[in-house]
């Protein structure tokens, strides 16, 4: 799987349609989890594309948060996306309306659907730690914020529960390796956050 897109271009397209500094740090890390999840499960090679559909997977939230992922094909198109963007893009909303079809097939696609939650949920988890950080994250901990419904309520653990089911994996799994995916990208997002003058 292939995309013209720079990571550039990418980036400045999600800043078109968002300009909440939350947004954005979710765009990045979620782009860099997937880049880190390529390499791990033997995708080296399409990496960049990975990485790019995980920045790009929320470019109409924002502003169309009704009609999320229903508004994402004209923009990615055009942004001059290809259809296998804009494929990965709608399926990790699978579920979410009626007219969404568009269901998680290639892996990169199910660790998208199944690892965008999750990374919200870490997230919340790891600014409540003392260190404001993933690098010190233990998986147990992590499964106590999962249990607590109240926690970082907005984070469904359904679809949590549902992805790891898709990818055959057990929820421990996915959670740790999407903490080790976390960390590997946590450096980078925050100095790339600075960088854009974008402050939370």
């Amino acid at each position: 799987m292939h995309t013209e897109l720079t990571r550039e271009k990418a980036i400045q397209l999600l800043r078109e349609y968002n300009k909440e500094p939350f947004h954005i740090r979710h765009g990045l890390t979620v782009g860099g989890v997937l880049k880190w999840y390529a390499g791990e499960l033997g995708y080296g090679e399409e990496a960049d594309f990975w990485e790019i559909c995980g920045i790009l997977h929320d470019i109409d939230f924002e502003q169309y948060p009704e009609e999320h992922c229903l508004v994402a094909p004209r923009l990615l198109k055009e942004g001059g996306a290809e259809d296998e963007v804009i494929h990965a893009v709608c399926c990790h909303c699978y579920g979410h309306h009626e007219g969404l079809t568009a269901k998680p097939e290639h892996e990169m696609e199910k660790v998208l659907y199944a690892s965008d939650e999750l990374t919200g949920l870490i997230w919340a988890a790891a600014k409540m730690r003392p260190s404001k950080s993933t690098q010190d994250m233990e998986v147990s901990s992590l499964k106590k914020k999962f249990k607590d419904k109240r926690f970082a309520a907005g984070c469904s653990r359904e679809i949590i529960s549902q992805g790891a089911e898709q990818l055959g994996w057990e929820l421990s799994k996915l959670m740790e390796m999407t903490i080790l995916a976390m960390r590997s990208c946590e450096d980078p997002v925050n100095a790339e956050m600075e960088a854009m003058g974008l402050e939370e």
